[in-house]
């Protein structure tokens, strides 16, 4: 799936850079169920776990940019990489509302250039990592290892119309929901006192029934594996 991508980077709620364009040549969502008391441990204030049956979500987004560039750039000087967001589903409170997104502690990128204007010219810190990624038919297999060797990633599945069983979801329907209401995503940024970069994006929704296995060195404290994950892409 290709789609077009357009992303409004924020700081301290005022625009800090031009809209930057390009395309999402492939996204999925690896998605595990955490207990929220471990989550709670990890969260900067004023975030808590958005809860799904009583369970936190917590996973990695697997994503493929291409001719990405600030928008006042033409398609031409875009570049394209394999990224990595390690992300969490979070809730907050703003002026007595109720709002849904995700906290990125961790990016990784194929991307030199990224991990050097990571932060400034894209939203977060990035980490370099070699990905390896073979896709044929309706089979997708990524392996990831960053160089600081703080994570490991392994991922392989097959396209499907539904979810496992075994998803904590009831429905494809309703984890698309889930999902598109948690698009606006904050990231974790080299100066504390800044505050988190903010990004609003979002792509339609797709499934994957998992092939093989995932495993993660990146695994958090109470973390619930079912016996085969499930992957999902949006």
């Amino acid at each position: 799936m290709r789609l077009t991508m357009v992303e409004q980077i924020q700081e301290n709620g005022s625009m800090r850079l031009p809209v930057v364009r390009g395309i999402i040549d492939r996204r999925i969502l690896v998605n595990f169920r955490v207990d929220p008391r471990a989550l709670e441990k990890m969260l900067p204030v004023p975030f808590r776990p958005k809860l799904v049956n009583g369970m936190g979500m917590a996973g990695v987004c697997l994503i493929r940019l291409k001719k990405i560039r600030p928008g006042f750039l033409p398609a031409f000087f875009g570049i394209s990489s394999e990224n990595a967001a390690h992300r969490i589903a979070v809730e907050w409170d703003q002026n007595g509302v109720r709002q849904e997104g995700v906290f990125i502690p961790r990016r990784d990128t194929s991307s030199r250039l990224n991990t050097l204007v990571g932060g400034r010219l894209f939203p977060g810190i990035h980490n370099h990592a070699t990905f390896q990624v073979h896709e044929q038919d309706d089979l997708y297999r990524i392996v990831l290892n960053s160089d600081d060797r703080q994570t490991h990633l392994l991922v392989e599945g097959r396209a499907s119309t539904e979810l496992p069983e075994s998803s904590i979801f009831g429905s494809l329907q309703e984890a698309s929901d889930f999902f598109a209401r948690g698009s606006l995503g904050y990231s974790v940024t080299a100066n504390p006192y800044s505050g988190p970069h903010c990004l609003d994006q979002k792509t339609a929704f797709l499934s994957y029934s998992p092939e093989a296995s995932v495993a993660s060195r990146r695994s958090l404290p109470g973390m619930v594996l079912p016996p085969r994950p499930s992957l999902h892409g949006s």
